[in-house]
């Protein structure tokens, strides 16, 4: 693999391939601290709220997750120079600390616990998320992530784990861990083939209060027009409510969803948005053959802050964008949204 980047702490020129092992370790660690504190915490301990950020609530387990973050970084800084984007952090961090930004090699953008609230209440299972891009200052964004790392924080009563990692270009892999015996075997993901959404489930995302009553409008357009009136007694579809992109985006690379579109930013009286670092292992989903844009249809590519609101869809593959993309974006034209 080609070497890019600046040099690191050690001189060298280091590969991001460098990088996959110890971040796949160091989400291990970081899901194993977040079980064992849900298995020792009860739910409302869990719940409290101990910051309110400009970008989201920062509830107690999530700082479960950022102390051990934050410590485990500071060990990968002895191989690696790099600027830490993170939620629940102020600012971009930079490593080896005390060394200038614009030296470092790599920008790693993290969300520590994707599906915070599935996860503290024992409903759903979270993720840690993590890209990798060659250091281009604050104009890094998300096409430059070249290495993505996602790992499943499962539930108490859940013993495996899914982890999924992928290099651009040269395709995604992935790994179910068995908590209880350490094991761990090869798992082989794959977007649905369908040509179609009936009888699959296809979402539009509407987690919170605030235009749910025109988000769920578009969702009707959308189905209708691709698969026609409702017969009675029949499901066209189905949808699913994840509230965790990341958790969004493994349901379309398992074959499990078939079209999410999280349309929250451009739409009025919204208030939590998904944000880049919610997206950041869109690679791994690409590399899969998955379908990942902007509400006009280009490439997603946010900048790789804390503050950007990304709208987004994603397609199982091209059949099913050819089907639902013009219904899409006609129905948002119609509403003078895009």
């Amino acid at each position: 693999m080609t070497n890019v980047g600046k040099e690191g702490p050690t001189g060298e020129s280091p590969s991001f391939s460098d990088l996959i092992l110890p971040l796949r370790q160091l989400h291990d660690r970081v899901r194993d601290a977040v079980v064992e504190a849900t298995e020792r915490q009860r739910l409302d301990e869990l719940a409290d709220i101990r910051r309110d950020d400009e970008g989201d609530t920062i509830y107690a387990i999530d700082v479960v997750s950022e102390d051990m973050l934050l410590e485990l970084f500071e060990g990968l800084s002895r191989d690696h120079s790099f600027v830490l984007i993170a939620e629940g952090l102020h600012g971009p961090m930079v490593f080896p600390r005390g060394s200038s930004e614009a030296s470092a090699t790599w920008r790693i953008i993290v969300d520590p616990i994707d599906g915070t609230r599935g996860l503290m209440y024992q409903k759903r299972s979270a993720w840690i998320l993590t890209g990798v891009a060659p250091n281009q200052g604050e104009t890094t964004a998300l096409q430059d992530i070249v290495l993505a790392v996602q790992t499943e924080i499962p539930l108490i009563k859940q013993h495996l784990s899914d982890q999924m990692w992928a290099i651009k270009g040269q395709g995604a892999f992935a790994e179910r861990y068995n908590r209880l015996t350490g094991e761990r075997t090869p798992l082989h993901l794959r977007p649905s083939r369908s040509a179609s959404i009936a009888h699959g489930f296809s979402t539009i995302s509407r987690f919170f209060p605030g235009a749910r009553e025109e988000l769920a409008a578009i969702d009707d357009e959308i189905v209708m027009g691709a698969l026609g009136p409702v017969t009675p007694g029949k499901a066209h579809c189905f949808e699913d409510q994840y509230i965790s992109s990341g958790g969004q985006l493994h349901e379309l690379m398992a074959g499990k969803d078939r079209f999410i579109a999280d349309l929250r930013p451009v739409m009025k009286q919204t208030g939590l948005c998904c944000h880049p670092y919610d997206v950041c292992t869109a690679l791994i989903a690409a590399e899969l053959g998955v379908l990942v844009t902007d509400v006009l249809g280009n490439p997603l590519n946010p900048p790789l802050n804390v503050t950007a609101e990304v709208a987004w869809a994603g397609y199982a593959n091209e059949r099913i964008r050819m089907q639902v993309e013009p219904l899409l974006q006609g129905a948002l034209r119609k509403r003078g949204l895009i």
